[in-house]
């Protein structure tokens, strides 16, 4: 019984406690994923403002798209999850990217062919989340395997979270540009070159992966409850799921009437809604930048404590924006930026200890139960979003998505995790 990134990788010792700066392949897998996270961010502005802008979606329709682009994590994450511990990672990525390649350059070749309907958009918007299921699974579990050693697990959680706090920063603004200047379905080309460089980036990298171990018996339902039972059966990490649930419920119905608000009722422009975005998100990016030093600095579980507080009250500050356009726009600025702040030094905890808490060979199931959780609760949210904005009106659904995120602040100071002091020493296999 060994650490797992021991003496499984073939590597010698001494390379385990080297700095990730002098690792050659994280940091070409770091900079592939982070031009990857860049487009994205393209895709999650520009899909939903091409329903909205090229084919006038109602509010019900814009939050169907919503719960589409995120849907097959709560119907596939886990069975996908089974599989990943089954095989290697890394052809999973890469197949994964592929296909998010050549479904975004189809969006786009059908817009110019006049052939691309809503209907049309939404279904390439489940498929590409179905390639995202896979690749998000396999990406989390093959860090460890990278990274080697659990002692620099904050540090590749931070250096990820910097570039995921990164690409918030300039990708709604990039967005908004693109947007503004080649219409909504032809920006979509610039997260496919994004996914093609990331595609480069997998093949470049040297390290071997490890062949899972084979089981005595295989059976996909046996294997996908004992992933179950390594989440909820440990208080640490069924708190964090079912927190981060909320969080992303939370932050996606925001995110989503908020753009339906913007652009019915403030009729901002897309330029605009994209540079909300960008100068907020800001915030996830000094949040990651910091986390290290505050996690090193403080106990681990105040520090999670007061960041998920901050995410989960920003969407309070959206409500009682008012007065001229440039006063409104500060508020919705101070809002996301509070939120995303407080992402980006919660980010970075929770994936530490998740990855601390797991072993290599659950790591796949663990990661699926959290992004069925995690993406289902966005889901659920980007649904809710848009059917109660068409009910009630946008500005009114903000307020209860507003007061509903703040009351989850009194599960989150019952959490055993605010109560942890340090990072728990990583379970071995």
């Amino acid at each position: 019984m060994e650490p797992h990134g021991s003496a499984s990788t073939g590597r010698p010792e001494p390379l385990l406690e080297r700095s990730l700066w002098r690792d050659r392949d994280f940091l070409t897998f770091w900079i592939g994923e982070t031009v990857s996270l860049l487009g994205a961010q393209v895709t999650n502005l520009a899909l939903p403002l091409a329903a909205i802008l090229a084919f006038d979606a109602t509010d019900e329709q814009v939050g169907i798209l919503r719960f589409l682009q995120l849907a097959p994590y709560l119907g596939l994450a886990l069975l996908i999850g089974v599989w990943s511990d089954r095989a290697r990672r890394k052809p999973l990525m890469l197949a994964a990217n592929l296909a998010r390649m050549t479904l975004l350059a189809l969006v786009v070749l059908l817009y110019w062919w006049q052939a691309l309907n809503l209907v049309t958009l939404m279904v390439i918007a489940c498929a590409i989340g179905v390639a995202s299921v896979v690749f998000d699974v396999s990406w989390m579990s093959y860090v460890p395997v990278l990274v080697r050693s659990p002692k620099r697990y904050v540090e590749a959680g931070a250096k990820m979270s910097i570039s995921s706090s990164a690409a918030d920063v300039a990708g709604p603004g990039v967005a908004g540009m693109l947007v503004s200047a080649l219409t909504a379905p032809v920006a979509l080309v610039v997260d496919a070159f994004s996914y093609a460089l990331s595609v480069v980036s997998l093949l470049l990298i040297r390290t071997p992966e490890p062949r899972p171990r084979p089981a005595a018996r295989r059976h996909a339902l046996t294997e996908l409850r004992d992933g179950l039972r390594w989440v909820f059966g440990d208080r640490v990490l069924r708190a964090l799921a079912l927190i981060g649930f909320c969080c992303n419920f939370s932050m996606v119905t925001v995110w989503t009437m908020f753009l339906l608000y913007g652009t019915r009722d403030l009729h901002l422009s897309s330029t605009t809604l994209g540079g909300v975005f960008a100068m907020a998100s800001v915030g996830g990016l000094v949040g990651a930048a910091i986390s290290g030093r505050v996690i090193g600095r403080f106990p681990i579980g105040r520090v999670y404590l007061v960041a998920q507080s901050a995410l989960l009250l920003g969407p309070a500050l959206i409500v009682p924006a008012a007065g001229p356009e440039p006063v409104m726009i500060g508020m919705f600025v101070l809002s996301f930026f509070t939120t995303y702040l407080g992402l980006g030094v919660a980010g970075v905890i929770i994936v530490s200890l998740r990855q601390a808490l797991t072993p290599q060979s659950m790591m796949g199931r663990m990661t699926a139960v959290f992004r069925t959780l995690l993406f289902g609760g966005g889901a659920l949210g980007g649904l809710s979003a848009g059917l109660l904005a068409g009910h009630v009106g946008a500005r009114a659904a903000l307020t209860m998505a507003a007061a509903g995120s703040a009351l989850v602040v009194v599960g989150l100071v019952a959490s055993p995790v605010t109560r942890l002091r340090a990072l728990p020493s990583a379970t071995e296999e």
